[in-house]
């Protein structure tokens, strides 16, 4: 296991290049984003996905999440229609967790075999950087089933040696989930609250 520290508002090239190296080697990554920790590996290896679900000892039946570098990435995985794409312009990036009808190179691996995919684009520097050359998973850092940790020492109490590399950035000061929007349906609908779910009657 290797701790980076890293500036999460001024992330410094060198490390986010280093990372992105271990990424494409099938490693995986804990990071911060706008919300908590997340687990990132690449989402086109196979082998890098499973460690994650191991990591989080996560049932396979339960989707995970994929990070886009920026809202233009939406396309290579999801259908996304002129109406989605305003409202998703207002949502993203930032703490929400939009839900698309996936396309065929998403693995079923990630969406436990369903048609949909949920798509994150934190307002984070380094999930933007990280996921510049492919999307990575965007799932929490915490065993499933347990709290949630905003702290890389609470992280490395739940985790421990199952993690790869971990961007250490200090404590995720927001320390809430993202709130999940579906908008696979003819009405937008709200999976999950979390943050961001207060404004959200403002934004869409």
């Amino acid at each position: 296991m290797k701790i980076i520290k890293i500036n999460n508002i001024h992330p410094e090239t060198v490390n986010i290049e280093r990372v992105k190296g271990f990424l494409k080697e099938g490693c995986t990554v804990v990071y911060p984003t706008d919300t908590v920790y997340g687990i990132g590996a690449n989402i086109y290896d196979e082998k890098a996905v499973l460690k994650v679900f191991s990591m989080k000892r996560r049932s396979k039946s339960k989707p995970l999440s994929i990070c886009l570098s920026k809202i233009e990435d939406i396309k290579n995985v999801a259908y996304i229609n002129k109406k989605h794409e305003e409202v998703i312009k207002k949502l993203l990036p930032g703490p929400f967790t939009i839900i698309l009808e996936k396309k065929d190179v998403v693995s079923p691996f990630l969406t436990a075999g369903t048609d949909k995919i949920g798509i994150r684009i934190p307002d984070n520097k380094i999930c933007m950087d990280l996921a510049e050359d492919f999307p990575i998973t965007s799932t929490s850092a915490n065993l499933s089933g347990h709290e949630v940790q905003d702290s890389p020492r609470g992280i490395l109490k739940q985790l421990g040696s199952s993690i790869d590399i971990l961007l250490d950035a200090g404590i995720c000061e927001n320390g809430f989930h993202s709130t999940v929007v579906d908008m696979t349906g003819k009405d937008l609908k709200i999976i999950r609250e979390g943050s961001g779910y207060n404004i959200l009657s403002n934004i869409i």
